[in-house]
């Protein structure tokens, strides 16, 4: 199984831990591949980012699809292009936010989205409305961390986001927590090993592991999005896109 992750970004220097964290839970058979962007912001971190990343996006799904890639992850909590891409391929392209929202739905009464930056906040609000979960969502908080901070080491940045957790679980209801930010991979233990040390045993959801776990399972069962829902665009001149 081939599944290529889409980061919809220009900053290569992620390259190493993308495919690290993927490859630390993708099954001994999955075959992980990343690309960047030609062109589009160095972060997303806002409406207008993903607006700018998106065109390049689903040129990159195609790209994926054409190269033989069993499904792809678009590799950003905002989900970029996610419903453009869909309509382009007919294989899976999976949206960590999407994903992460509706496991952390099934696994708890609330869930909260721990994010990176509070003006991501209102954006997160509006997924969970379009995804169908907005009824299940506790809260959204941020630990006020710049996404390009994230290259000086993320480990250092687990005790905001216990705090932040333990404020959710305590102050809006939640009952699982969501890591809202990609480049937050594999902090997912070491955040659950800090709500257990106050005593608090909840899901922790890293949105790029269960993004690539999804992407494996709808590869296995040979599902994928239905052309009804995102149908094939009609053919048309289109200027300065290929």
């Amino acid at each position: 199984m081939k599944i290529r992750a889409v980061t919809p970004v220009i900053t290569t220097a992620f390259g190493p831990m993308i495919i690290e964290e993927l490859e630390r839970v993708a099954r001994p058979d999955t075959e992980i591949s990343n690309v960047f962007l030609d062109s589009g912001p160095a972060s997303v971190e806002s409406a207008y980012d993903e607006a700018i990343a998106a065109p390049d996006v689903v040129a990159k799904v195609r790209e994926a699809e054409a190269d033989g890639i069993d499904a792809v992850i678009i590799n950003c909590f905002g989900d970029p292009g996610l419903d453009a891409a869909r309509e382009l391929v007919s294989i899976p392209v999976i949206g960590p936010c999407e994903t992460s929202m509706h496991v952390a739905a099934m696994l708890g009464h609330k869930f909260s989205v721990i994010t990176v930056l509070e003006r991501i906040i209102p954006e997160l609000e509006l997924h969970a409305q379009k995804y169908g979960v907005g009824w299940k969502l506790a809260s959204a908080r941020s630990i006020d961390l710049p996404v390009l901070d994230l290259e000086k080491g993320r480990d250092q940045f687990v005790g905001r986001m216990v705090a932040e957790a333990v404020a959710a679980i305590e102050e809006d209801g939640a009952h699982v927590i969501v890591l809202g930010c990609t480049g937050l991979a594999g902090l997912d233990e070491q955040v659950k090993r800090g709500l257990s040390k106050v005593g608090y045993v909840v899901p922790v959801i890293d949105p790029a592991s269960i993004a690539l776990k999804m992407a494996e399972a709808l590869v296995d069962a040979n599902l994928t999005h239905s052309k009804r829902t995102y149908p094939h665009p009609p053919e048309k001149e289109i200027v300065g896109y290929g």
